[in-house]
């Protein structure tokens, strides 16, 4: 009786999930570490199966081709190939119930119908309209890219002549705000400044939000043609003082800005706020040694993994042909995984995507580009003031090594207007924490430190009097 009972209700279920329909609209979020990302998932019926698309709103990506949609039921498989992402879920009760895989991580995703709202943080710093200056959405053109950016420009007053900062984001795609885990620096920056009396324009990396171009493909060189038609905007501007255009660089930022000024006359000042002072290949081993340490890594972790990177990244540095570099990497880690146990090989993911995934993350664009680059080669030809500022906690681009790098490269070319400052207790971002370590930052209110927005303020407000 059992058996028979078992069989029945099984029957039934089965019957139900037939019944019930996938195609259409289907919103989850994925939560990690106390961040919320949305994604959606858009099906339609074809006469052979399935097709669906992909948008993930929080990252303003839309219409991600889906490779492989399939619904046997009650299970529905969503595959993301080129994003080695993986989406498995049981259909129950109009909901699916599933686990979403990326790289070997696993994350459980619940799908419904109904859509979930933007995940609200509490900012305390973050102003809100009306502002007590002027506010105005612009478009300027870069010619070399061919293409449009968007931007903010604020000033203290509608009327007038003011000094001006560019701001420049860090390294991944921005919007106008710096935006990143519930925090607006940029915004709470511009703030600041523009009540302080000294205007502001903030922008869009191309691709991201309502700048044009293609983010993807794009290297810190073309981020700094990008700052350099701000530039060439803001002179357009009646506004705008011409001999008092400064740029203020984040992160990445802080090696546009060195790369623009030192072949512009028109840059009177430069902000470094955690800028590179070492080459790349070099600050992403310090990095990755230090955000692992904070993360709980073993030694013998840290270890394998700074000779494993370190030589993928002496690869790079050396190589004189590209596909010579892929086919030299994909060699070296595939043969690091046959080395590899396999309870320590990540779920979902075969060896060769795995390394395929790493060779592409190595050698796009931005990254080689990036593990080459010297910020020396740039900062021995500034000739402007310099203000270049660090957090003593900052894992990101520790400041003992990068500040010395910067220092001494500015020295060498003779320039003595320099001034830095390494902040207690400070994080990358620029907020009072507790280890420095990446995780904080969205669990931390703060969006910038006011001493920091204080002593950067006042610096400018000094050159440009």
């Amino acid at each position: 009786m059992k058996k028979t009972a078992f069989l029945t209700l099984l029957f039934l279920t089965t019957l139900t999930a037939f019944a019930q329909d996938i195609t259409g609209d289907w919103n989850g979020a994925l939560k990690v570490q106390g961040i919320q990302l949305r994604l959606v998932f858009h099906i339609t019926k074809t006469d052979t199966g399935y097709t669906a698309t992909m948008d993930s709103p929080d990252q303003g990506a839309k219409g991600i081709p889906v490779t492989t949609t399939t619904f046997v039921a009650p299970t529905v498989t969503l595959e993301i190939a080129a994003a080695h992402i993986v989406y498995t879920g049981d259909l129950k009760n109009n909901g699916i119930s599933g686990i979403f895989k990326q790289g070997g991580m696993e994350f459980p995703m619940d799908l419904s119908r109904d859509a979930i709202g933007e995940q609200t943080y509490k900012r305390p710093q973050e102003p809100k309209q009306p502002y007590p200056y002027y506010s105005e959405d612009i478009t300027f053109t870069n010619p070399k890219a061919n293409i449009t950016l968007a931007g903010t420009l604020t000033l203290p007053k509608k009327e007038g002549v003011f000094p001006v900062v560019v701001l420049i984001s860090g390294s991944g795609p921005q919007n106008r705000n710096e935006e990143l885990l519930g925090h607006k620096p940029f915004l709470v920056l511009s703030d600041y400044l523009t009540k302080h009396g000294i205007a502001v324009l903030r922008y869009d990396d191309r691709g991201i939000a309502q700048s044009k171009g293609d983010f993807k493909t794009a290297t810190t060189a073309d981020f700094a043609t990008d700052a350099e038609s701000a530039i060439a905007y803001l002179k357009t501007r009646k506004e705008i003082n011409p001999k008092k255009i400064g740029l203020m660089g984040h992160s990445e930022g802080g090696l546009v800005a060195p790369m623009v000024a030192a072949r512009s006359k028109d840059v009177s000042f430069i902000v470094l706020l955690a800028g590179p002072g070492m080459r790349g290949d070099k600050l992403l081993l310090l990095q990755q040694e230090l955000v692992a340490k904070a993360s709980g890594a073993t030694a013998t972790e840290i270890k394998d993994a700074k000779i494993m990177n370190g030589y993928c990244f002496d690869k790079v540095i050396n190589s004189k042909d590209d596909a010579t570099l892929k086919t030299d990497l994909t060699q070296y880690l595939t043969g690091i995984l046959k080395e590899t146990p396999k309870e320590q090989k990540p779920e979902g993911i075969t060896d060769e995507e795995n390394v395929a995934m790493q060779v592409n993350q190595i050698t796009n664009p931005w990254m080689l580009y990036f593990l080459r680059c010297n910020p020396a080669t740039a900062l021995e030809k500034v000739k402007c003031p310099v203000l270049a500022v660090n957090g003593a906690k900052d894992l990101q681009v520790p400041p003992k090594e990068n500040i010395e790098g910067i220092t001494k490269a500015l020295l060498k070319s003779g320039n003595k207007k320099v001034t830095t400052r390494v902040f207690p207790n400070l994080n990358h971002l620029f907020q009072e924490c507790t280890t420095g370590s990446p995780s904080e930052y969205v669990q931390i209110e703060q969006t910038i430190s006011p001493i920091v927005l204080e002593e950067v303020t006042q610096w400018i407000v000094n050159r440009t009097k």
